[in-house]
């Protein structure tokens, strides 16, 4: 059953694509799971290394622990999109089937770490700055302010990564087409965090989150544009995709960097 409801996701019969197209269709998800855990690792290793030596050096207090427990779910959440994938793709549905239920607690715990995670983070650097001679706040200070703005996508991903996740799980038996697109676009927002941590890459922080939201659709390209060649439509996941990404794009370039934000910023974090 599996199998027919995998072929009956794409409109072009099965009989009539040829085997490049077949072996696409299969390895494309696979590909798609390796470039987000690639995109984690570039983006995430070398600063999370530096950061490991600047502690143990005493140059930065020790980092809260519900980062490193994020990092931990956010890395599982990864590898099984991985595993998931390669399953389906080797035809081992049935452990596709029972490993996949692992989403179902990981997704809550996510969400729960990040929400603890914002304003930790923000206290734990609002308590360095204080610690610092009142003539060297000045930098830190600015860079709260960045913190604010950073906070808007945090936001975003906290509230879009669960919904897009329900979506998926509640049509992982009736829809195996808009479940496994529905897995990839609800974590693709997170996306951002590993691309902006890397250094040799366009980036248009502090000052715009514009280069974050073309990372975010950088990331899915390769299944989107497959999936226009492959059926010639748009799937109705890109659909869902963009009736909530598009106003949530909206609300955080129009609130980035305002007065009004960084007070309520502030706010929403105790200070």
């Amino acid at each position: 059953m599996i199998e027919i409801a995998a072929q009956a996701d794409l409109a072009a019969p099965a009989s009539s694509a040829t085997p490049l197209t077949r072996v696409i269709d299969r390895w494309i998800w696979v590909f798609m799971a390796a470039s987000f855990v690639a995109y984690a690792l570039i983006g995430f290793i070398p600063t999370s290394l530096a950061k490991m030596a600047a502690v143990e050096a005493g140059q930065r207090p020790p980092l809260p622990l519900v980062l490193h427990f994020h990092a931990v779910l956010m890395g599982s959440f990864l590898v099984l999109l991985l595993a998931q994938t390669s399953l389906a793709a080797t035809g081992r549905h049935g452990y596709h089937r029972r490993l996949g239920l692992a989403a179902v607690v990981l997704g809550p715990a996510i969400v729960i770490a990040g929400f603890i995670l914002i304003p930790t983070t923000y206290a734990w650097n609002w308590n360095a700055i204080q610690a610092l001679p009142p003539e060297a706040q000045a930098g830190p200070l600015e860079g709260l302010r960045v913190a604010d703005n950073i906070m808007l996508m945090q936001i975003r991903v906290g509230l879009l990564f669960p919904l897009f996740l329900t979506i998926a799980m509640l049509a992982r038996k009736t829809d195996p087409g808009l479940h496994k697109r529905m897995m990839f676009l609800s974590i693709a927002f997170a996306m951002p965090a590993a691309f902006d941590r890397i250094a040799w890459i366009p980036s248009t922080l502090p000052g715009s989150p514009v280069s974050p939201d073309l990372y975010v659709l950088f990331a899915i390209s390769p299944m989107f544009i497959w999936d226009v060649v492959r059926t010639r439509t748009v799937h109705k996941a890109y659909l869902i995709f963009l009736a909530f990404a598009l106003p949530a794009a909206i609300a955080v370039h129009g609130l980035w960097d305002t007065e009004w934000w960084h007070t309520t910023a502030r706010g929403l974090v105790g200070l």
